[in-house]
C-alpha cells in the first residue's frame, strides 16, 4: 500500500487501545510514529494478569462494533482474522434479581421473548418499542457524531441543525426517563438503565441519548477475544510494529516541553529528551494538564464540568468449583437501585446494596483456568477518588466482604470458601497503574447537567499540535470507543495539517 511520506515527527503518549489505535492509524498515513508507555506492557487497562494457573483479564470484558477495530486492519492494507479472532457471547447477559428471577439477554427473537415472558404480559412489545428507540439514537449518532468526529455541541448543532439537534437526540429526559417511556416493567427498566456501565454514569444523570447503548450490542453483537481479551492489544501491538512503530514500555515521561504554544518534545523520568513535532496523549485530558503541563487552576477550572466517571472494586478471583447457573456475564442488582446509584454518585458512599458485575469467561473459555476452575471477576460500581469523602483500606475491604455475602445469598454457594487465588484492586490502585483521573475507569461520567453527555475536546485548548485520545475526550469511553478516538485525531491531524499547508 503505497501512503504519502509526512515528515512530522509523531509521539503517542500512552499505549492504551486509544493510544494503540491512533499509532496505528497514523503509522498507515505515512509518519514516524514513537509509542511512549510507562507499563511493562501495552494495552492500558487492557491488561492481564497470569496466577497459578488462573488467566485473568484485569480490564474491558465487553466487546462491541467489531468493525470499528477491523478498520484499523483494513487502512492498513490487512485483514484483522490474521491477528485475532472474536466469536460471539451468548447469552449476552444473566440478570439475577432478588426475588429469583432470572432473565437472559440475547439477540436470538424467539429466545428473547421467551425471557421476557418471564416478566409478565406486554414486556415484549414494550422491548420492541424501545429497541426501535434506541435504533433510531444510534443511527443519528453514528452519522453525525461517530462519523465526523464531531467535538462538541456546537459542531453537533452545526451538522445537525438546532431543532433536529435537540429533538432527535432526546435531549431533554434522562436515561431512565427515557427507558420508562417505553417500558412498564421494573426488572426490564432496571436491565435497560443497566446499560449505562458501559460509560460509568448514572442513569438519573446521563442523557436518554445513552439509550443508544442497547442498540450497539443488540445492533452489532456482543464479542468475545480468543484465548482472552489481552489477544486484542497483543495483535494491535504486531500491527503497530509491522507500521514501523517505535514502542518503548517502562518509560514515564514527566514533561511536555512547548513554546509559543506549540509542543517541541517530551522528557522521561531518566532525563532523556524526546523531540516532536506532533503529539498524542493517551493520558487523561485532566491528569496531563496537571502532570504534564503544571497547569494552573484557571487552565483547569474550564475542565471541571469533565468530572470524572465512577471508580470500581475490582476483585479476580479464582475458585475450585464451577458455578453452572453462571452466564459469561452477569448482573446482580441492588434491590434498591436509585439508592445505589445515589451512593456513587451523589453521596460517595460504598453502597450497602450495590448492582455487581460479574464475568465467568470460562463459561466461553475453559483454558482460562485449571480443569474444573472457575474465573469469578466481580466489578461493583463505587465512586472515584474524593479528597472530601477519602475511603480506607478498612472500608474497601468491608465492602468485599458485603459484595461476596450478596452473591453468595444469591445463588453462589460458599463462594468465599471456595476462593484459591485472589486479586483486589481499589480506585487507589487503578489511579497509580494508569493515572486515570481520580481513580475513575471509563474516563468521564456522562451528565446532562455538567457537559450534556460530552467528553473533552480531542484537540487540546492549550497547544495547537497537542491532541487527546481515549475514554475522557470524544467519543467517549468502552473499547470500541477509544479505539475510534484513534481513527478521528487522524483525521484531526491529517485536516490540520492540510488546513496549515
Amino acid at each position: 500500500m503505497n501512503r504519502p511520506h509526512h515528515p512530522q515527527r509523531i509521539v503517542v503518549i500512552g499505549a492504551g487501545l486509544g493510544g494503540l489505535s491512533a499509532a496505528i492509524s497514523l503509522a498507515t498515513e505515512g509518519f514516524q510514529v514513537e509509542l511512549i508507555e510507562k507499563n511493562d506492557k501495552v494495552g492500558g487497562k487492557l491488561n492481564v494478569l497470569e496466577r497459578d494457573g488462573f488467566s485473568f483479564d484485569l480490564g474491558p470484558s465487553i466487546l462491541t462494533m467489531p468493525h470499528i477495530f477491523r478498520a484499523l486492519f483494513e487502512r492498513a492494507g490487512k485483514s484483522m482474522d490474521d491477528y485475532v479472532n472474536f466469536e460471539p457471547v451468548l447469552p449476552h447477559w444473566r440478570n439475577f434479581f432478588e426475588d429469583g428471577t432470572v432473565v437472559d439477554l440475547t439477540p436470538e427473537p424467539e429466545a428473547m421473548d421467551r425471557e421476557l415472558a418471564k416478566l409478565g404480559a406486554g414486556a415484549a412489545e414494550d422491548f420492541a418499542a424501545f429497541l426501535a428507540y434506541s435504533k433510531a439514537l444510534c443511527e443519528i449518532t453514528e452519522t453525525g457524531y461517530f462519523a465526523k468526529g464531531l467535538d462538541s455541541f456546537w459542531e453537533l448543532v452545526k451538522h445537525y441543525g438546532p431543532l433536529q439537534s435537540l429533538l432527535r437526540f432526546d435531549v431533554f429526559r434522562n436515561m431512565d426517563q427515557g427507558v420508562r417511556r417505553y417500558i412498564r416493567d421494573d426488572k426490564l427498566a432496571e436491565i435497560l438503565d443497566y446499560f449505562i456501565k458501559y460509560v460509568g454514569s448514572s442513569p438519573y444523570d446521563a442523557p436518554a441519548l445513552m439509550n443508544l447503548l442497547p442498540h450497539i450490542q443488540f445492533g452489532y453483537g456482543l464479542w468475545y477475544v480468543k484465548g482472552g481479551m489481552y489477544r486484542l492489544a497483543q495483535a494491535l501491538e504486531r500491527l503497530a510494529v509491522e507500521l514501523g512503530v517505535t514502542i518503548r514500555l517502562n518509560s514515564e515521561i514527566t514533561e511536555i516541553r512547548h513554546e509559543d504554544g506549540k509542543a517541541s518534545a517530551v522528557v522521561l523520568a531518566n532525563g532523556e529528551v524526546v523531540p516532536a513535532d506532533i503529539l498524542v496523549s493517551n493520558m487523561e485530558v485532566i491528569p496531563a494538564m496537571k502532570k504534564l503541563l503544571g497547569a494552573s487552576p484557571a487552565e483547569l477550572s474550564g475542565l471541571k464540568k469533565f468530572a470524572p466517571s465512577c471508580s470500581g472494586l475490582v476483585l479476580h478471583l479464582g475458585v475450585d468449583t464451577l458455578y453452572p447457573q453462571l452466564a459469561h456475564h452477569n448482573f446482580f442488582y441492588s434491590d434498591r437501585p436509585k439508592d445505589h446509584f445515589d451512593a456513587v454518585f451523589k453521596s460517595g458512599r460504598l453502597s450497602e446494596d450495590p448492582t455487581i458485575y460479574l464475568v465467568a469467561p470460562v463459561k466461553t473459555d475453559p483454558g482460562q483456568a485449571p480443569a474444573g476452575c472457575e474465573i469469578i471477576k466481580v466489578l461493583p460500581h463505587i465512586p472515584h477518588l474524593r479528597d472530601d469523602k477519602p475511603l480506607t483500606p478498612e472500608d474497601y475491604r468491608a465492602f468485599r466482604e458485603r459484595v461476596l455475602v450478596k452473591l453468595e445469598r444469591m445463588g453462589l454457594t460458599d463462594l468465599r470458601q471456595h476462593i484459591v487465588c485472589e486479586e483486589m484492586w481499589t480506585p487507589r490502585d487503578i489511579q497509580a497503574r494508569y493515572y486515570s483521573n481520580q481513580g475513575s475507569i471509563y474516563g468521564v461520567v456522562a451528565d446532562r447537567f455538567k457537559n450534556l453527555g460530552f467528553t473533552a475536546p480531542q484537540r487540546s485548548g492549550k497547544l495547537s499540535n497537542l491532541y487527546f485520545v481515549g475514554g475522557s475526550v470524544n467519543p467517549g469511553g468502552g473499547m470500541p470507543m477509544v479505539t475510534l478516538s484513534g481513527q478521528l485525531v487522524r483525521d484531526k491531524i491529517l485536516a490540520d495539517l492540510q488546513k496549515n499547508d
